[in-house]
């Protein structure tokens, strides 16, 4: 399952190295509520092996991009089971650098934008 979702980054953790063979690097944004800010959401992603690189271009408070992967596992030990979902990110992009390229949207028309005509002396007949 593919998605994207953008937000602003809040948390930049280190890479941890799980084994010989695996590692993994987390973060997280916060993606705004348009209809009440006090509802905004925390999200927690997590990068793994050659893709914790890259967060090392972003900064605390930059916009982002995601694209992710949502996973879910099965867990069994002593006879209980449990289940763990995790966001997994395979590529992230700046916000402004997405939009740099693109050319902005004229504003809205307005009437007040047509000039007065100029006053005439005459009548036009």
């Amino acid at each position: 399952m593919n998605f994207e979702i953008s937000g602003a980054l809040i948390v930049k953790e280190n890479t941890v190295d799980i084994s010989a063979n695996f590692k993994k690097r987390e973060f997280v944004i916060e993606v705004v509520n348009e209809r009440n800010s006090d509802w905004n959401d925390f999200l927690k992603f997590q990068l793994t092996q050659d893709k914790c690189s890259l967060l090392d271009s972003f900064q605390l408070g930059d916009q982002m991009k995601i694209s992710f992967n949502v996973r879910g596992r099965k867990w069994e030990k002593d006879g209980r089971v449990n289940y763990f979902n995790s966001l997994e990110a395979w590529r992230i992009e700046s916000v402004a650098a997405a939009q740099g390229g693109a050319i902005p949207a004229p504003p809205p028309f307005q009437e007040t934008d047509i000039p007065p005509a100029e006053a005439q002396d005459d009548l036009p007949f």
